[in-house]
C-alpha cells in the first residue's frame, strides 16, 4: 500500500468535491443566511422551523394521534425547543436515529427591572447570557427581541418584540470610552475591560412632553409611553418578559471567492439547520425513525424545562414509543445519536492554543468529534471504538466529505457539548459539527462547504 492510503490527513475539501456538489454548496448556504437572519433568538428560530416543516408535510403531533411509517411529525416545547420526527418502516424498538443541536447562543439579555434615567440618557440594564467576551458587545449595532406577556381582562396575552431588524428600524447599543480617557481601562485583563454591570444599553434621550409634575424621571417616562402604545406594556410587565439584545448585522458572505459565511448565532444554528433540513428533504420512508432534537439552555449549562436535561425530550420519544407499543428504554439502548455542535476552526493567527494534528479545518468537511470536555475528559462522554467507525463507514459509503476535530490543545481550556446527557440515556452518541472561527463573537465566520458537507452527513445518517 502506498503512503496515500496508509497515511490520515485532513486534505482540504475542494480536492475531492463532486460536481454536484459545487452547486449545492452555494445555494444551500443562501438559505442558511435567511435562517440566520430570520432566527438570531431561540425563539425566533423554533418559529422558522415549525414554518419550514409544515411547508415540508410536517403536521403538530401530539400523543392521542397514530402513527404509520412515513409519517412526519413536531412538537414544540415552550416556544423554546422544537422536536420533529419522520416514522421509519422498523419498530421504534430498533431504535431511532437521533441529531440533537441547540438553539440557543450568546447574546445580552434584559433584566426583570431594567430601565433607568441618567443624565438626559435612558438605558437598558443588562444580564450577558453565556460565554462571552464582553467587550465585543461594545459599539455595534444591537437588535432587541423577544416576547412581553402582560396580563389583559385575567388573561394572559403574549406580545412579540422585534426592533432593528429591519433598514428603517432604530438600533441601539452599549457605549465604549474613547482611548484618549481609556489609560486605566486599557490595562486591565480582557475579562474586566468592560465589566458585566457596564454592559448598560443605551435606548433614548428625549424627554416626555406629559404634565406630570411628581415625575422627575422625563426621558424614562417617555420610554414607558412608546412602549404603552406599541405594546400595551407598563414597567411592571418586564418582570414577565423575555427580551434580549442580538447584533443588528444580518449574514453575509466573507472573502474575494464567497467561501465563508459570517454571522450571529453559527453556534450552534450551522448544525441546528442542516440537521433539520436533511430530516426535511428525506425522499422516501427512512428504515428507523429520524428524529431531531432542538433545544435551548446548551450555552449555560443545559438546565430548565427547554435544556437538554428536561423530561420533554424523554416524554416525546415515550409518546412515541407508546403508539407502537414499546419499551422506551429498549428505543433508546439501540438508537443511534450524532450530538451536532459546533468545534473550533483551526486559526493560524493564534496557533499557540490549538493542536496542529487534532483540531479541525475550514473546509475540510464535516468534522466527528470521539470527545470534547476538558483538561482529562472532564464532562464529556467520549464516543466508542465502534460507534466511530460506524459513522466513518456511513459518512465514507454517502460520499460526505468529513474530517476529525478536538477542542484544542489538552489544558488549554475546554467545553462541552449535549452529548453527555443523550448518552446518560442509554443512547450511543458522538459529536458531530462544523467548525467555526471566532466562536461565541458577535461575528462568528464558517466555511460553506463545511456547512454543505453537515447537510449531506445528516441526510446519510437518517437513511442508514
Amino acid at each position: 500500500m502506498t503512503s496515500e492510503q496508509l497515511f490520515y490527513d485532513k486534505k482540504t475539501g475542494f480536492d475531492r468535491l463532486i460536481d454536484e456538489d459545487k452547486q449545492g454548496i452555494q445555494t444551500y448556504a443562501e438559505g442558511y443566511k435567511k435562517f440566520l437572519d430570520e432566527s438570531k433568538t431561540e425563539r425566533d428560530a423554533v418559529l422558522e422551523i415549525a414554518r419550514m416543516a409544515e411547508s415540508k408535510g410536517f403536521r403538530a403531533w401530539t400523543r392521542d394521534d397514530t402513527l404509520r411509517p412515513g409519517d412526519k411529525i413536531y412538537r414544540i416545547n415552550r416556544h423554546k425547543g422544537i422536536m420533529l420526527a419522520v416514522i421509519g418502516e422498523k419498530s421504534l424498538a430498533e431504535g431511532v436515529r437521533l441529531t440533537a443541536a441547540h438553539l440557543d447562543a450568546p447574546r445580552v439579555d434584559i433584566r426583570t427591572v431594567p430601565l433607568y434615567e441618567d443624565n438626559g440618557m435612558a438605558f437598558f440594564k443588562t444580564h450577558y447570557y453565556g460565554g462571552i467576551k464582553k467587550y465585543q458587545w461594545t459599539a455595534i449595532p444591537l437588535e432587541l427581541r423577544g416576547v412581553v406577556c402582560v396580563c389583559e381582562n385575567g388573561e394572559v396575552k403574549r406580545v412579540q418584540v422585534r426592533v432593528g431588524d429591519k433598514p428603517t428600524d432604530p438600533k441601539f447599543v452599549i457605549t465604549d470610552l474613547l482611548p484618549h480617557l481609556a489609560t486605566e481601562q486599557m490595562t486591565r485583563k480582557a475579562t474586566e475591560v468592560i465589566k458585566g454591570e457596564g454592559l448598560n444599553i443605551l435606548i433614548g434621550s428625549v424627554p416626555s412632553e406629559t404634565v406630570d409634575e411628581k415625575c422627575s424621571e422625563k426621558i424614562k417616562l417617555a420610554i414607558m409611553e412608546h412602549l404603552n402604545r406599541e405594546y400595551g406594556m407598563t414597567e411592571a410587565d418586564f418582570l414577565s418578559a423575555e427580551l434580549c439584545c442580538v447584533p443588528a448585522f444580518n449574514a453575509c458572505d466573507i472573502g474575494f471567492d464567497r467561501s465563508f459565511v459570517g454571522a450571529y448565532g453559527h453556534d450552534d444554528r450551522v448544525c441546528s439547520y442542516p440537521a433539520a433540513t436533511s430530516l426535511f428533504d428525506l425522499t422516501e420512508t427512512p428504515a428507523h425513525t429520524g428524529v431531531c432534537l432542538l433545544v435551548d439552555k446548551e450555552e449555560i449549562g443545559s438546565d430548565g424545562v427547554t435544556g437538554m436535561q428536561s423530561r420533554a425530550f424523554d416524554t416525546f420519544m415515550a409518546d412515541l414509543c407508546r403508539a407502537q407499543d414499546v419499551l422506551l428504554d429498549e428505543c433508546f439502548e439501540n438508537s443511534v445519536c450524532l450530538s451536532a455542535d459546533v468545534c473550533n476552526a483551526f486559526d493560524p493567527n493564534y496557533p499557540e492554543v490549538s493542536e496542529k494534528r487534532n483540531d479541525a479545518r475550514a473546509n475540510c468537511g464535516f468534522a466527528l468529534v470521539k470527545y470534547t470536555g476538558a483538561r482529562g475528559k472532564s464532562g464529556t462522554s467520549d464516543a466508542t471504538a465502534e460507534l466511530m467507525a460506524r459513522i466513518r463507514c456511513i459518512f465514507d459509503k454517502a460520499g460526505v466529505i468529513w474530517q476529525t476535530g478536538q477542542l484544542g490543545k489538552v489544558d488549554q481550556g475546554g467545553g462541552g457539548t449535549v452529548a453527555m446527557y443523550l448518552a446518560n440515556r442509554n443512547i450511543d452518541t458522538v459529536d458531530a459539527g462544523v467548525p467555526v472561527l471566532s466562536m461565541h463573537a458577535p461575528f462568528e465566520c464558517i466555511a460553506k462547504l463545511d456547512l454543505y458537507m453537515a447537510y449531506k452527513g445528516f441526510g446519510a445518517f437518517y437513511r442508514d
